[in-house]
């Protein structure tokens, strides 16, 4: 193995093929270069078989459907059969890992399977590709040098509301923008978690169905949120808050 960070690679290459964020037009949001590698790939990693056909149908209209192969990671996968999912690209074929939403490897499943491409010298490239998390990280205003993305908070109430309290005070210690999301359904009552655990002047920024034509990404205090009527209910959303001296 080389001792440089460029690599000598003699399998086949991962992609990590962003999917668009639900309600728009693939091509909208992805540019060409998703399309020509889905073009040229049969070989995929994926959440769900049905969706990730029904994607690559919408961006590759004319692509054979019979001739993909698709192997599938999500919570019920066994970790021991994830390394068969990589024989394509050991055998010298590329291969894609196409997230449900967004970004692959980020608040998905697919970061297993990067891990071991990494391990087995295959070579991972990403493509570009919309990321709920940093558009409204980059529309929030709040710390975009220092901040946390912490993925879900735990269900119980009682915990969540400590998780909350512990990470309000690690933002003001740390100057840290804290990020989160949360099942959509479960949205209004996270929301009404947080208004009323975080101090009154904590800026939080909500950024719900971010892309679509319904995008909303507002950053208010929580005081003012307060008197803010919000329906987030079934509507994928990004929650990030920050406390300032």
């Amino acid at each position: 193995m080389s001792n440089s960070i460029h690599q000598e690679f003699k399998s086949g290459k991962l992609y990590l093929i962003p999917n668009d964020l639900g309600g728009s037009a693939p091509l909208e949001v992805l540019p060409l270069s998703v399309k020509k590698k889905i073009e040229e790939i049969d070989d995929y990693i994926v959440e769900n078989e049905k969706t990730a056909r029904r994607f690559i149908k919408n961006i590759a209209p004319h692509k054979s459907q019979p001739s993909l192969n698709f192997s599938i990671i999500n919570k019920y996968t066994k970790p021991e059969d994830v390394p068969e999912f990589l024989e394509a690209c050991l055998a010298g074929k590329d291969m894609g890992v196409i997230s449900e939403a967004g970004c692959p490897g980020i608040a998905d499943p697919g970061a297993d399977v990067v891990k071991l491409a990494h391990e087995k010298n295959i070579r991972v490239i990403p493509l570009v590709g919309p990321s709920s998390i940093f558009l409204t990280l980059m529309s929030s205003g709040l710390n975009g040098q220092n901040f946390a993305f912490n993925g879900y908070l735990p269900i119980d109430k009682t915990e969540r509301k400590a998780a909350i309290k512990k990470l309000e005070r690690t933002s003001l210690e740390l100057n840290q923008a804290q990020i989160f999301i949360e099942t959509p359904y479960r949205n209004d009552k996270f929301l009404e978690d947080l208004l009323q655990v975080l101090h009154p002047q904590t800026t939080l920024c909500i950024g719900c169905e971010v892309t679509q034509s319904s995008e909303a990404i507002l950053t208010r205090t929580v005081k003012e949120w307060k008197k803010i009527k919000t329906e987030l209910h079934k509507k994928p959303c990004i929650f990030i808050f920050q406390k300032e001296q």
